[in-house]
Order: C-alpha cells, then sequence, then structure tokens
C-alpha cells in the first residue's frame, strides 16, 4: 500500500466530516455557477424592446430555454468525461499505482480537446438548424442562433475546465476547484451588464452580451483550474506522453463516464423534448420552464456538489478495499444530501414568488412559473435519493444502474407523462405533474438498484483493519 493511500485524507479522515470538508466548497462552487446562470437569464429579461419588438427581454428568456439543451450536452461530455477520469484517478490513488494516475489524467485532457472539437463544428454549421426545428418565430431564432453560434464555438473553456475541475475534486483539492468556479462566476456576472447594455463605453450588444460574457467567465474558470492542478497536483505527474491516448485507459475512463456522460445529456434531450412538448400548449409555458429550470439549479447543483464528493470518497475507499469506510461514505452521502433537497423544497415552497418576481416576466408566464415551482418541488426529496445513490453508483463501477435511474427520471416516464398531459383539457396544469411522478418512480428502482449492490459489491468487501503501528510510522513520515 502506497504512503498517499493511506495519508490522503479520504482514507483516513473521519468520513461524515471529510465528505463535509470535501462536498461544502463544491456546494458553493455549483450553486454559484446557478447563481451566475440565473442572473444571466435576469439580465437578459430586461434588454430593451427595439426595432418593433414588445417584450424583447420575454423572447430572449424563451431564447436562451431553446438554446440551453445544447449547453447541457457540452457540459454533460465534459463532466460525463471528467466522472469517468476523477472515479479512475482516485481508485489509482487509492490502489498508489501513480503511473495509472498520470495517464487517466493526460488521457482526460486530450479527450476534452476532440470533445470541444465537435461543438465547434456545430457552431459553425449547425445551429441554425437546431434553433429552427423548435420554434418558428423570426425574433427568438435570431437570439437563440446568435447566442449559441457563441457559446459553441467558444466552448473549449467550459470542456477543459470539466476536466480540470474533477482531477483537483479526485484527489481531495476542492477548494481550488471551488475557486477556479467561483473566479469564472465573478467575471461573468460582472460582464454581463456590461456588455448586454453597453457599459464602459463597450456598444449594447443584447443576447450576444450575454453569451460573450458567458464564455469569458468559463475561459477564466479554465485557465484558473489549469494553474491550481499543475502547481498544486503533486500526486500527479504531469508530460507529453501521458496526453497520448491509449485504448486500454480510454476504455476505463469510460466504462465509468459514458453512463455518466449519458445521464448528463438525457438532461439536455429531455429539455428538447419539454420544450417541443409544452410549446404545443404554450409559449408562456416554455419561457415558464426555462425560468423554474434555471430557480431549481440552486437546490439540484447543491445536491450535485455534494454528490461528486461523495464519488472519491466511496471510490477512494472501495479501492483500499475499506468496507467500513465505504459503508460510511454511501450512509452519509444520502443523509447530506436529502437535507440540502428538504431545505430547498421549504425556500422554494415559502419565497417561489419572490424569486421568480426578479424576472419581470408577464402576469401569465409568472403565474405559470409559481405553479410549476409549487408542484415539481414536491418531488425533491425523491430526486435527491436518487441522485445520492448514483454517486454510489458511479463509485462502485455500476453505471447500468445509474444510466437506468437517469433514463427513468428524465426520458422514459416524464416526456410520456408530459405527452399526455398536455393533452388533457387541463394540460397548463397537468403537465408539471410529469416531473414529480418521474422522480418517485425512478427513486424506487434506485433503492432496489443499491439493495442489489450492496448484497453484490459491498458485502463481500472483507473487513479491513490497518496495524496501529504500521498506520502511525506512515503518518509520522
Amino acid at each position: 500500500m502506497s504512503k498517499e493511500a493511506v495519508t490522503n485524507k479520504m482514507g483516513t479522515g473521519e468520513v461524515s466530516k471529510v465528505m463535509l470538508s470535501m462536498g461544502i466548497p463544491m456546494i458553493l462552487s455549483m450553486v454559484l455557477q446557478a447563481c451566475y446562470n440565473i442572473v444571466d437569464s435576469m439580465f437578459v429579461a430586461r434588454i430593451s424592446d427595439s426595432e418593433g419588438v414588445i417584450n424583447a427581454g420575454e423572447y430572449a428568456v424563451n431564447a436562451l430555454t431553446l438554446a440551453f439543451p445544447v449547453q447541457m450536452l457540452t457540459v454533460a461530455l465534459g463532466i460525463g468525461t471528467g466522472v469517468g477520469v476523477n472515479a479512475l484517478l482516485a481508485k489509482s490513488l487509492g490502489q498508489g499505482n501513480e503511473e495509472k494516475v498520470a495517464k487517466a489524467a493526460g488521457n482526460g485532457i486530450s479527450l476534452a480537446f476532440i470533445i470541444y472539437m465537435v461543438f465547434l463544428l456545430f457552431g459553425l454549421f449547425g445551429v441554425k438548424a437546431y434553433i429552427g426545428s423548435q420554434t418558428k418565430d423570426e425574433v427568438i431564432f435570431g437570439m437563440g442562433s446568435a447566442y449559441l453560434s457563441i457559446c459553441s464555438v467558444a466552448s473549449f473553456g467550459i470542456v477543459m475546465f470539466s476536466i480540470y475541475e474533477k482531477l483537483l475534486q479526485a484527489t481531495g483539492k476542492t477548494v481550488y476547484s471551488t475557486v477556479a468556479q467561483v473566479a469564472g462566476a465573478i467575471v461573468n456576472i460582472v460582464l454581463d451588464p456590461i456588455m448586454i447594455f453597453g457599459y464602459l463605453g463597450l456598444p449594447e450588444m443584447g443576447i450576444r452580451g450575454a453569451a460573450y460574457a458567458t464564455v469569458i467567465g468559463q475561459m477564466v474558470s479554465m485557465l484558473v483550474a489549469m494553474y491550481f492542478h499543475y502547481k498544486k497536483n503533486v500526486e500527479v505527474k504531469s508530460g507529453r506522453r501521458y496526453l497520448k491516448l491509449e485504448k486500454r485507459i480510454v476504455k476505463e475512463i469510460y466504462m465509468i463516464g459514458f453512463p455518466a456522460i449519458i445521464m448528463q445529456a438525457l438532461m439536455s434531450f429531455m429539455t428538447y423534448g419539454i420544450n417541443l412538448i409544452f410549446g404545443a400548449v404554450s409559449q408562456a409555458a416554455v419561457t415558464a420552464y426555462g425560468i423554474f429550470y434555471k430557480i431549481q439549479q440552486f437546490v439540484f447543483f447543491a445536491g450535485f456538489g455534494l454528490r461528486d464528493a461523495v464519488t472519491p470518497i466511496v471510490s477512494f475507499n472501495y479501492g483500499m478495499g475499506d468496507k467500513k469506510r465505504v459503508k460510511q461514505g454511501v450512509f452519509f452521502g444520502i443523509l447530506y444530501i436529502e437535507i440540502i433537497m428538504l431545505a430547498g423544497i421549504i425556500a422554494l415552497e415559502l419565497f417561489a414568488g419572490s424569486l421568480i418576481g426578479l424576472f419581470a416576466m408577464s402576469e401569465e408566464t409568472e403565474g405559470l412559473c409559481i405553479m410549476a415551482t409549487k408542484i415539481i418541488a414536491s418531488g425533491f426529496l425523491f430526486a435527491g435519493g436518487s441522485i445520492a445513490i448514483q454517486g454510489v453508483f458511479q463509485a462502485l463501477g455500476c453505471g447500468l444502474e445509474s444510466l437506468f435511474v437517469s433514463l427513468l427520471r428524465l426520458c422514459i416516464v416524464v416526456l410520456p407523462l408530459a405527452w399526455m398531459f398536455a393533452r388533457l383539457e387541463n394540460a397548463i396544469y397537468m403537465i408539471w405533474w410529469a416531473f414529480p411522478i418521474a422522480e418517485l418512480v425512478a427513486f424506487a428502482i434506485a433503492v432496489l438498484f443499491m439493495l442489489r449492490a450492496n448484497k453484490r459489491i459491498i458485502k463481500p468487501m472483507k473487513e479491513r483493519e490497518l496495524q496501529e503501528s504500521f498506520k502511525e510510522n506512515i503518518l509520522l513520515v
């Protein structure tokens, strides 16, 4: 066993405290990410009417909603690959395999570059066809195409940051990944009003300004994360030879990462499907869903942040063969995420009206958004359980189980239900119930899968106790 395996806090510290020490910075980072997503929409909602366009801000929010699935797909490929790198790297650290740690990191960086090239081509040649598939409104089409083209062509910032963030998280250096996230978020928030409305001598760029502010913020996060990785991640060797793609390493990354990519991409597919289904009911419903989605990110991103601490902790101790700490990681991961979701339910039920009022939408859209928030929030506890269990699945290499839970949450149940409810007389009310029902079904299946994983993977692990003299000698070094 390597010195790093024994001295790394993921293998020695009290699990409940280590999870909080790693998770809180990531939660803050993710909540800030949600904050600047919502601030972005708030500024866009206040774009001035011009050239005969009335309620231009509402058109702009609608355009962002249509563009959002592609942005989520970009993040899905980046983060999904990062999840695979994270789990492989953390497990290799636990096993003391330094060469494999370096190859996992280097191959992850090379894969990120390939992902960026795909979205560069989409940004140059595919944006108009994509936006045109969701709307025939010329104003929304123009705004959506302009915004998404910029975000896709300059998507290297978010794709590369997704990898470097996971490299820092995999070694337990979550504070540094948080600093990188915060730096980009602050830059985005500061630049939004300047570039959208034309302050400090810059021209008024409207929705294009929002896109430029977004990609510049992403580039800042990428650069800061890169700096910390190469300066602080001493456990991870760097070098050009590790950037060369190795079939065995890529396969191991995507054995875990591919299901994570599919899970993230399903959010993109679901949002695209919901845009089409809700658009047949009311354009106001599409806008309301877009606003609600940004608001719910405060809760879900906090859960995702804690989940990103659960995965490396469970994976590290699974690699070490420490059954007791694996079980503790599972327990505290589920407990903490459910606490986050409960707090989110209470906050949204109490303050939904105040939050939605910040967007200055029409009375119809605002009313729909308040109704959607109160209905969908009823399923957050089920969603939190599924999110926590999926983090454990990723750590244990149960990618298919995690994938199936996501399929249930985001496609198999919610889209058919939304489609059916959209055909009812009271569709404008019923469509929102598709979400909590889907979360309940997915959670029930996730629990069954977790019981099976416990029986097949965790229980057969032998209880492992380090000799006190050995532990003391290592820790004194």
